[in-house]
């Protein structure tokens, strides 16, 4: 697979009603320092209609290189780190490619 290939990254969070008012603006956060990514194309976040409280976000990159580097940046760690303690589990990644 080569890495100038675009991917798309889904991002599933479950995210308890008590905690939602906490999250968001981290989210934002995040989606603010991904947009001024190289290679950051578009994001998305969905919310599950069966299943309240699961969160599906969609984050689409022009190459594996460039969601690394984002994946791996000090800016993203800081803020996935306070996710993953306020949701009390660790965030998990799929990615794709076209």
């Amino acid at each position: 697979m080569e890495d100038s290939m675009g991917v798309k990254v889904l991002i599933r969070r479950i995210v308890p009603a008590d905690k939602v008012d906490a999250l968001l603006p981290l989210l934002q956060d995040l989606r603010c320092h991904a947009a001024r990514q190289p290679g950051y194309i578009s994001g998305e976040t969905l919310r599950r209609v069966d299943n309240p409280g699961e969160e599906l976000v969609i984050s689409t990159w022009k190459s594996r290189e460039a969601w690394r580097a984002w994946l791996t940046s000090d800016d993203r760690v800081a803020v996935q780190e306070k996710i993953d303690r306020l949701l009390g589990e660790k965030t998990h990644y799929e990615i794709y490619t076209y």
